[in-house]
């Protein structure tokens, strides 16, 4: 059994992209890559077909991390077989939530990660913070695994 984990922010071109790249990277160090598959998509449709934001595509690749994605909005095959929708933001979240996925687990990136004091990773497309978005979404992602493979039990 594969588990579909698919991180949503607002336009799929910074943090989604971001937390797309940095946990499958981790998946795979993890020698998980055929058990867990990772991908992500926004609630908006203003950046469909574009690659990710330069500055996530620089500080990836800083970290040794490829990412091959060009945006996407958010479909129902998504709220219909992912087990996993992991918003950046409570916004995303809320909108998310009105989507009525139908058997995912759905909830915030920075909830797994309790030692980050906020819940809302901020958008660096407006803030140009990549760095700091990116330890975010890394405690987030290390935390977001080892929930999964205590659940999944693998």
């Amino acid at each position: 059994m594969t588990i579909r984990v698919v991180f949503v922010c607002l336009g799929n071109i910074c943090r989604s992209p971001m937390a797309h790249g940095l946990f499958a990277h981790l998946v795979k160090e993890a020698g998980l890559d055929g058990r867990i598959e990772v991908d992500s998509c926004g609630t908006g449709s203003w950046h469909v077909g574009e690659p990710p934001h330069r500055d996530t595509q620089r500080i990836l690749k800083q970290h040794g991390i490829q990412l091959h994605h060009h945006a996407r909005q958010i479909e129902r095959a998504d709220l219909e077989e992912a087990d996993y929708l992991i918003a950046l933001d409570r916004s995303n979240l809320a909108d998310l939530q009105l989507m009525e996925p139908k058997r995912a687990e759905v909830g915030l990136l920075l909830d797994y990660a309790p030692d980050v004091p906020h819940r809302d990773v901020p958008d660096p497309y407006y803030t140009g913070r990549f760095e700091e978005v990116f330890e975010m979404v890394e405690a987030g992602c290390r935390g977001l695994l080892a929930y999964i493979r205590q659940r999944e039990g693998f």
